[in-house]
C-alpha cells in the first residue's frame, strides 16, 4: 500500500461517532525547530538528554541540570506551532471522542489550542518545591523566560525547585495513567512523530490495540512493530493530507 492509499485508509475511519486518540512524541514539534530528545539534537555541552534529565544528575548538579532545561525553555518560547499542531487542535475541538498523549514537555499542543491533552511527562513551563513543602503536588506555572534565577527557588519556602517533568527512572503521575488508560478505549490510535522506545509511553499503543483500535504508525523513520499501518513521513506533511481530506 502506497503513503496515499495507506492515509486514504486512515480517513475512510473517520466519523462524527469515531474514538480517536493520538499519542504524540518529539517529532511532532521538530517543524517547530524544537530539537528531538534523541540523536544529535540531543546533544547539549557534550551531554545528553540522558545524563541530565534524571534525579541524579539534579541531585549532583541542579545548577547544570537547570541550564539546560532555561536552554530548552528560550527555544521553545520562540518556536510556534506547526501544521500538525494546527491539525491536531482542530480535530480535538470537531471530534467529541478525541483525546491527545503527549510525551512532549513543550506546551505546543496547548498553544495551538487542543483540547483534552493528557500531558504524560509533565510540563516544562510548571516548576515543582523539591522539598515539597505544601506536600507531592506542590507545582506551579512559570512562563518567564529566562528565569530569573538559576536554580530557581520554591515562592513558599525558599527551597530548591525542579522542572516540573518526568526523569528517567521516576514514576507517571498515577492520574496521568489512569486518564491514558481511559484513551485506549477508543477506535482509531494515531502513534506520531515517537520512536516508541521509552516506555511506558511506548506501550501505550499496544494496549489499545489488546482493546481492539486499529493502530497507525506515523513517523520518517517507524520503529514500532505491533502496528497495523505504518506511514512514513513527516508528522505536519501526513496529518495535513489527512485534514484536507477530511474536510
Amino acid at each position: 500500500m502506497n503513503p496515499e492509499e495507506s492515509i486514504d485508509s486512515v480517513v475512510a475511519r473517520w466519523s462524527a461517532q469515531a474514538r480517536w486518540t493520538v499519542v504524540t512524541g518529539a517529532g511532532v514539534s521538530a517543524a517547530s525547530g524544537v530539537p528531538t530528545f534523541r540523536g544529535a539534537g540531543g546533544l547539549w555541552r557534550s551531554f545528553r538528554a540522558e545524563e541530565l534529565a534524571t534525579p541524579e544528575a539534579f541531585r549532583r548538579d541542579p545548577r547544570t541540570v537547570w541550564e539546560w532545561y532555561e536552554w530548552r525553555r528560550q527555544l521553545i518560547a520562540a518556536a510556534a506551532p506547526n501544521r500538525a499542531h494546527e491539525v491536531l487542535a482542530d480535530w480535538s475541538r470537531r471530534q467529541s471522542g478525541f483525546t491527545l498523549i503527549t510525551q512532549n514537555v513543550d506546551g505546543l499542543h496547548e498553544r495551538a489550542g487542543t483540547r483534552n491533552v493528557i500531558r504524560f511527562h509533565g510540563s516544562i513551563w510548571e516548576l515543582g518545591c523539591l522539598e515539597s513543602c505544601r506536600g507531592p503536588a506542590r507545582r506551579w506555572n512559570d512562563g518567564r523566560v529566562p528565569l530569573p534565577e538559576l536554580p530557581p527557588r520554591c515562592p513558599d519556602c525558599s527551597g530548591l525547585a525542579r522542572p516540573g517533568v518526568v526523569w528517567f527512572g521516576e514514576p507517571i503521575d498515577p492520574d496521568t495513567l489512569l486518564q491514558s488508560e481511559r484513551a485506549l478505549d477508543c477506535d482509531v490510535c494515531l502513534v506520531v512523530g515517537t520512536s516508541s522506545l521509552v516506555y511506558p509511553a511506548a506501550g501505550l499503543a499496544a494496549v489499545a490495540r489488546e482493546r481492539g483500535a486499529f493502530i497507525v504508525e506515523i513517523n520518517p523513520e517507524p520503529g514500532a512493530s505491533d502496528v497495523d499501518l505504518v506511514i512514513a513521513g513527516k508528522a505536519e506533511e501526513v496529518l495535513g493530507r489527512m485534514d484536507s481530506l477530511i474536510h
